[in-house]
Order: C-alpha cells, then sequence, then structure tokens
C-alpha cells in the first residue's frame, strides 16, 4: 500500500479498487491481496479503529482456471535416461513421489524412515508442515545408499555437505527436460498418474501434501478417455417404460 499516499485509517473503497486494478499482478495475487485487506479492515472495525471496513465492498477478483500440464512419459524417460545420478534421483522423486523443489532441497537420510510396507520418506513441506511419503522399493535401495545429510548437496568449493537451495534444484532439473517443462509440472504427472490408478483423490491430496483437495484437482489432468466413459455412462438409459 506504500503506492497510496494516503493514511490508511482514511482509505475509501474507491481508492482500494484503483489500487488493486491498477497493479500488474496476476489475478491469484490480486485476490491474495484483496482478502488481506478485508482481514484487517474487519479487525479495524471490530476493534473501533475504522467505523467501516472499505475493502468489504471491493468486487471479488475470479482466478481463471489452469490446466493441469503433465510431464509426458517419453519426456521423463529421456531426461531420465540424460541425467546424472544426482538429478535421476531428483527427477524420481518429483515424478514418482510427488515432491516440491524445496522438499527436495530439504529433505535428508535420516528422512527416511521404515514402514509396515517398506521405507517412506518424511517430508519437509510449505509452512513447517511435515507428510510420511512412501518410496518405491527400488529408489528406497539407492538413496539409503547416500552418505548421512542432505541428499542433494553442492559439490562446488569444497562444500560437499552444503545442501542446494530450491532454486538450484529447479534449474537442474529443468537443464534435463525441454523448454516448458519444470520441477512443477514432473508434481502434475504424479498427480495424473497416481489418480488414473487409484482414482482415490483424497490419497493423492495426502501423497501431494495439499490442504485443499480443490487444489489436488489442479494438478490432475482427466484423460479424455475417462472423460468419454463418464458422458457414455451418462447416455445408458437401461429400460425406459
Amino acid at each position: 500500500m506504500r503506492d497510496i499516499d494516503v493514511d490508511p485509517w482514511s482509505l475509501t473503497t474507491e481508492q482500494l479498487v484503483v489500487y488493486l486494478g491498477s497493479q500488474s499482478w496476476q489475478a491469484s495475487t490480486k485476490r491474495t491481496y484483496r482478502a488481506s485487506l478485508r482481514a484487517f479492515y474487519a479487525w479495524a472495525q471490530a476493534t473501533g479503529r475504522r467505523a467501516d471496513n472499505p475493502a468489504a465492498l471491493t468486487p471479488e477478483i475470479t482466478v481463471p482456471k489452469k490446466l493441469p500440464r503433465p510431464v509426458p512419459e517419453a519426456v521423463l524417460r529421456d531426461a531420465i535416461a540424460a541425467a546424472d545420478d544426482r538429478v535421476r534421483l531428483m527427477l524420481l522423486l518429483a515424478a514418482t513421489c510427488g515432491l516440491r523443489r524445496g522438499e527436495l532441497a530439504r529433505a535428508r537420510l535420516e528422512d527416511i524412515v521404515a514402514d509396515l510396507a517398506g521405507f517412506s520418506l518424511v517430508v519437509h513441506g510449505k509452512g513447517r508442515k511435515q507428510r510420511l511419503v512412501p518410496l518405491p522399493d527400488g529408489l528406497a535401495a539407492v538413496l539409503r545408499q547416500l552418505p548421512p545429510g542432505y541428499l542433494f548437496t553442492s559439490r562446488a568449493w569444497g562444500r560437499a555437505g552444503a545442501p542446494l537451495s530450491p532454486a538450484r534444484v529447479g534449474e537442474l532439473v529443468s537443464e534435463v527436460l525441454p523448454p516448458g517443462w519444470t520441477c512443477h509440472t514432473l508434481r502434475h504427472r504424479c498427480a495424473t498418474v497416481a489418480y488414473a490408478a487409484t482414482k482415490d483423490l483424497r490419497a493423492v491430496q495426502e501423497l501431494l501434501g495439499h490442504s485443499k483437495p480443490e487444489t489436488t484437482m489442479v494438478y490432475t489432468l482427466i484423460h479424455e478417455d475417462s472423460v468419454r466413459a463418464a458422458m457414455t455412462a451418462a447416455t445408458t438409459f437401461g429400460d425406459v417404460a
């Protein structure tokens, strides 16, 4: 709000509308700002600092629905073949276990724990939340051979034990993928394949660490054959009197 040279206690709804409309932010960012403004002025009104809530009447901001972009299987296979051992593990953890680049950067050997069926990884996600993600047997076996500490470390300047930054993890993954495909679209691939196999959105939500199933739906591309099968089922009337 530094762009508005007005005391926050004197701002009007019209000024807030102009402010939000003049920003070159994405719709999702504008919606977040609007929600923050509404919450702030609701607090100000409740505590007697303002008699009204000027943000309450600002227009709702619609965020366009984004389509899932799962990395195609052929692209993933080529990337795995082209990657070195370290980046190959990043690709597999992102594409099969749904890890974000920040979660890859924070993963440690000590986070691999035995479960009832094999091994799982304690994933340190957004907002300091943790979740337990099952590991494929082969991937778990390879990871458990790594030295203690962070799974992915810097090899430069002798800092073998220093963890890679999330940005660097993303760069390394993108280097072996064609333009337009990223670590994030590997998560889309994980969600899409997992849902196609299980039809269990709640399980996929847990796998990816989403707080809402609506977010998981954005990651999950429904194959056109499934949509056509749904339509075909809907056109079956059975016995009509």
